[in-house]
């Protein structure tokens, strides 16, 4: 699926993007709060952990690219749900690591990216979608349908970053 926003197009990513998805998975974190993993190493790790997904069933990412250079990135994991007798569908999807270069930013680039991921959901019969957004994103997801929730109920484990709050 390639959908062309503002000049650049949007597809599925492959295996062999893995190296500038970790660029910009990188670039995101490092925008939210400070490192605490040396940048190679994290890369290195990133890298196959992104590679061994795009090869599977239950990950699925959309990138933009301008002149073959990757400026924008969303994840999409299917979860599966126990099987139900009622009629509702038996899988959610959680959007993660929704990216775009900030060079990028403000020019209809995260819309076509949702957009994609979303649609892919809805071909899926997907129950639920569901993301923790940065306070920045969230007039982006409201413009998509996403709406607050008071039934979700989360327990953290590990602090959340000290800079922004919660982002995936």
């Amino acid at each position: 699926m390639t959908r062309e926003a503002v000049g650049v197009s949007v597809r599925l990513a492959v295996p062999a993007d893995a190296p500038a998805l970790a660029r910009l998975r990188y670039a995101f974190r490092a925008e939210l709060d400070v490192g605490v993993e040396p940048e190679a190493g994290f890369l290195r790790r990133c890298e196959r952990w992104m590679a061994d997904r795009l090869r599977g069933a239950a990950w699925h990412c959309w990138v933009a690219e301008e002149g073959g250079t990757l400026v924008g990135t969303v994840w999409l994991q299917i979860i599966e749900k126990l099987p139900n007798p009622v009629g509702e569908s038996e899988c959610h999807g959680y959007v993660s690591s929704f990216y775009v270069a900030p060079s990028h930013r403000s020019a209809g680039l995260g819309s076509a990216l949702l957009s994609a991921c979303l649609q892919e959901c809805q071909t899926r019969g997907t129950d639920a979608v569901f993301l923790w957004p940065t306070p920045r994103s969230r007039p982006l997801y409201q413009r998509h349908g996403f709406q607050f929730r008071d039934d979700f109920l989360e327990r953290r484990l590990h602090p959340a970053p000290r800079h922004i709050g919660t982002a995936s």
